[in-house]
């Protein structure tokens, strides 16, 4: 019985997908919920199941391909009852197709090579033998004479030199135009649908909202001081190390509190301020930059707060993300740190109203009670939209962050 393979709905408002790898090809088998091929949306990358226990029989999508959902993108034939995976080689056009899509041929062993059929011996051509040819007695072919030199003309009939203009020894210097190399080549690869995605919302971010920066910068010292103190018991106790990155969800939650417009939005004529706090955590995956969110993060321990976010990290890596994973965030942090950026100016991700940047720690001279000392620090930036928050708001947020991290004992106290 042929078994049509559709594209299923993989999010509100998705009408289209990119064919990803198909992880298994024509006249392969699968069993039941085996996964056959990747598609990718514009937010995450799925998995199509195997619907029955068969063989692929026919792709009518290939990888890069676009199909929109509820659209067959290839068939199976389910094998009858009792059949197993073993089953499938007993099928000679089955097991031929999927031995032609596996195996790579190669040449054969010059030992397995059927020998030459003999050939009628014949003079050897009239032509010179090459200088490597392990002959012992060859003569060398007779050397053509060197033409006779064009003699030079007399020094009365040479012209006088003509008057150049002042930058023709500049204009004669210059190297001729580099020729084109056969190693200078180009290749086009479409979009993902997450990278076009991405695309979009930032190109949206940047003609709807009135997008402004601001800076600041944090002494890394007390609680990096903390953190070494307390790492080991805290990776004993729930097997993950205790990062920075609690500590900035921590403060940036306390500072959602005192500066409400930055976890708001707008909607239309209203801004709509949210009394929860789904904090989007920006992480590199497979596909790109995604960003999962942590749901009523203000309810969450430090220790679930690691565990979330390395979870989520290692699933964006894997393209294995839910789509309800990334979407509704309130506010977003973003840790260009990691990759050993110094200062950048992050952009918002619509409709939130702001976003944290944060960026590598590197020991500085500054000065404390008159004294030039080296400290830890870290640039920090704010990036807001400035319909919904002013500039005061702005700074008194990200002084809140700053206060925050440089006196971490204020998230226990919560003065």
């Amino acid at each position: 019985m042929s078994v049509e393979l559709k594209v299923p709905a993989v999010g509100e408002s998705i009408t289209e997908v990119q064919i990803g790898q198909w992880l298994k090809g024509e006249g392969e088998h699968a069993e039941q919920d085996e996964n056959l091929v990747e598609i990718e949306s514009d937010k995450a990358t799925v998995e199509i199941a195997a619907p029955v226990s068969g063989t692929i029989t026919k792709v009518l999508k290939q990888t890069g391909e676009s199909a929109t959902v509820g659209e067959v993108i290839g068939y199976m034939e389910a094998s009858p009852a009792g059949r197993n995976s073993n089953d499938a080689e007993s099928d000679p056009a089955a097991a031929a197709k999927a031995q032609a899509a596996r195996t790579i041929q190669t040449p054969r062993p010059k030992a397995e090579q059927a020998p030459r059929a003999a050939e009628p011996r014949r003079a050897p051509e009239p032509t010179p033998q090459p200088a490597a040819a392990t002959t012992t007695e060859t003569k060398e072919p007779p050397r053509a004479k060197p033409a006779a030199p064009t003699p030079s003309p007399p020094a009365r009939q040479r012209e006088p030199a003509k008057l150049q203009p002042r930058n023709a020894v500049a204009v004669a210097s210059r190297p001729a135009a580099p020729t084109a190399r056969g190693d200078r080549e180009e290749e086009a690869v479409p979009m993902s649908p997450i990278r076009r995605r991405i695309a979009e919302r930032l190109v949206e971010a940047q003609h709807q909202a009135a997008l402004l920066t601001t800076f600041n910068e944090i002494d890394m010292s007390s609680v990096s001081e903390l953190r070494n103190e307390h790492k080991q018991v805290f990776l004993d106790r729930y097997g993950i190390k205790l990062g920075f990155m609690s500590f900035f969800v921590k403060a940036a939650i306390d500072a959602l509190k005192l500066v409400p417009q930055v976890n708001a939005e707008i909607r239309g004529n209203d801004i709509v301020y949210h009394n929860y706090y789904d904090i989007g955590i920006a992480v590199g995956g497979g596909k790109g930059l995604v960003v999962p969110v942590l749901r009523d993060a203000d309810r969450m321990s430090f220790a679930e707060i690691e565990l979330a976010i390395a979870d989520l990290a290692h699933r964006a890596r894997e393209n294995s993300l839910q789509l309800e994973e990334l979407q509704g965030g309130t506010f977003t942090i973003s840790n260009g740190g990691v990759y050993g950026s110094m200062l950048s100016t992050p952009i918002v991700n619509p409709p939130q109203s702001g976003i944290l940047g944060l960026h590598a720690i590197m020991d500085r001279p500054v000065a404390r009670e008159g004294q030039v000392v080296i400290r830890p620090m870290m640039y920090v930036a704010l990036t807001y939209d400035h319909r919904i928050v002013d500039g005061q708001g702005a700074v008194t947020f990200l002084k809140r962050i700053k206060d925050v991290i440089e006196e971490p004992m204020r998230m226990l106290v919560e003065v």
